[in-house]
């Protein structure tokens, strides 16, 4: 297990919801949890990956989240169970649209 950590810069994030949980990771794909507990304009990735070799392509999807995303004030922690990068992103947009909805 490969384990990630990734602190960006973003803006922050609408809503009010504490806590979010988005996908599987028994499906073959991953989950993420979000939680709103870092400063307004940081966002913390945290990744557990079967998948050595692989940081860099992370960095990259991670990055460009947190460029497009208003995920500040949040940290993710993704359980990877081989999902695609495109997968990765759905989910994480999904994830940051479900912490901006109220509980």
């Amino acid at each position: 297990m490969e384990n990630l950590l990734y602190e960006l810069k973003s803006t922050q994030t609408g809503g009010t919801r504490a806590v979010a949980l988005v996908g599987v990771v028994a499906s073959g794909n991953l989950e993420i949890l979000l939680e709103r507990l870092e400063a307004p304009d940081r966002c913390v990735i945290e990744i557990a990956t079967p998948a050595h070799g692989f940081a860099e392509l992370w960095a990259a999807v991670t990055e460009d989240f947190a460029a497009r995303s208003a995920a500040g004030g949040l940290r993710i922690t993704i359980n990877d169970g081989g999902a695609r990068p495109d997968m990765v992103a759905l989910r994480l947009a999904q994830g940051v649209r479900l912490m901006e909805k109220p509980e």
